[in-house]
């Protein structure tokens, strides 16, 4: 009794399943026939008897293309958790350049507004894949609906034929019955290898879509070398060179002063080795902030328990794996747990972190966790640091995953894949 009570069960969700199907799979169908309908209704001499349902076609076609194949998508994840990549080409974020021109992901224009109207109109009407979705929108009736509609054709065969008093009749509607309950728990399933072979991208699409990320990187490190060297160069003309210049006056003062005034000379030479020493305190401090010695002489690891020790947090560091990585990927990651480690403390007003240094599942990736017990509320803006933070990772193909409810606390995940651990 509780193996047919399951039977059951499974077989009204695979009927409700394959009728779902079948309609996604036959709304363009149904287009399709609704503009033959209207030609047929309004007769041979009408001139609108085939403009109308050609343009009625090519429109609803190209209108419901791309919602049913995202619906398919959708629907095979819900139902077998397989994910489909859609591959559909994306907006990248619009950069200004130091040359002035905004870049769009496909050309170069003067302002921002024409580099957004140019580039969404490339990824509308040139994404190659608006063609494999028009070809799944052919196929998909002849296979997944057709298959799918055994279920829900035997129910509507045995509603007409048992409702008919004769022998013959009934016969039909009783196999009709029978074939809607035997397939309605395997019906559905078709649309998963259907969508899985027609709906997935091509290497050729997914070639195109790594060169658009590798082009949209390479604009991001554009920007952010050039604001690195104005960095530096405000730094260096606000600190280190100010106080040259006022230690060669000093030296120069001190100079004239010698023979007149000794007292008044070793003041400013005091003065001027005060300022040396600071100039030099500087520069150093410049230095650690391009590429602190600590990195490059103890680790990432050492590098990182160094850093939380001079944070005002309480920060814990736990790392169980030794790491031998390339330079640029160890001083990424650095300043990477240096900029939550800042935003922390600035935005979150958290008073503890912890930091963890692992290895993933497959030992090819490592895995940065960085949790504060700060007020949450961490989130990805356009604009925001931590967007540019995710832009930087994306150079070395990391991800960044942030958790961050209201209240805390604030969990950012970075993973970075690494060959060399």
């Amino acid at each position: 009794m509780r193996q047919l009570g399951s039977w059951l069960a499974r077989a009204g969700l695979g009927f409700v399943r394959a009728c779902v199907v079948v309609v996604v799979s036959m709304l363009v169908p149904a287009v399709w026939a609704a503009a033959v309908a209207l030609g047929i209704w309004w007769g041979a001499g009408n001139p609108w008897s085939w403009v109308a349902p050609v343009l009625l076609v090519c429109g609803g076609t190209l209108a419901l293309s791309r919602p049913v194949c995202r619906m398919v998508r959708f629907l095979v994840a819900r139902w077998t958790a397989t994910v489909i990549p859609a591959g559909y080409w994306q907006a990248r974020p619009v950069t200004r350049m130091s040359t002035g021109y905004w870049w769009n992901g496909f050309s170069y224009e003067r302002t921002r507004r024409d580099a957004l109207l140019d580039q969404k109109w490339r990824v509308r009407w040139k994404d190659p894949a608006n063609w494999r979705d028009l070809r799944f929108t052919a196929i998909a009736p002849l296979t997944a609906g057709a298959v799918a509609s055994l279920a829900p054709a035997g129910v509507a065969l045995a509603v007409l034929g048992l409702g008919h008093p004769e022998p013959a009749a009934r016969v039909v509607g009783t196999l009709g019955l029978v074939a809607a309950v035997a397939s309605a728990p395997y019906a559905w399933r078709c649309v998963e290898p259907v969508a899985v072979r027609f709906l997935r991208p091509s290497p050729a699409m997914a070639l195109a879509d790594r060169v658009d990320e590798l082009t949209a990187q390479r604009a991001d490190a554009t920007v952010a070398q050039a604001a690195e060297i104005r960095r530096i160069e405000r730094d260096l003309h606000d600190g280190a060179q100010a106080r040259l210049v006022g230690l060669g006056l000093s030296l120069a003062t001190a100079e004239k002063l010698m023979e007149t005034d000794p007292d008044q000379a070793k003041a400013l030479m005091r003065e001027a080795r005060a300022g040396a020493t600071a100039s030099l305190t500087e520069l150093r401090e410049l230095v650690q902030g391009i590429n602190p010695p600590v990195l490059n002489d103890r680790g990432l690891i050492d590098a990182v328990r160094a850093l939380a020790l001079d944070s005002p947090l309480e920060a814990a560091v736990s790392a169980d794996l030794q790491l031998s990585l390339d330079p640029p990927i160890e001083s990424a990651l650095y300043f990477a747990i240096a900029e939550l480690l800042t935003n922390a403390v600035k935005h979150a007003h958290a008073n503890q972190a912890r930091i963890s240094i692992t290895q993933d599942d497959t030992d090819t990736d490592i895995v940065i966790d960085v949790e504060d017990d700060g007020r949450g509320g961490a989130g990805l803006r356009a604009d925001g640091g931590l967007a540019g933070l995710r832009r930087r990772l994306a150079v070395f193909d990391g991800a960044l995953e942030i958790t961050s409810p209201e209240g805390g606390p604030t969990r950012v995940r970075i993973m970075v894949p690494c060959e060399s651990l």
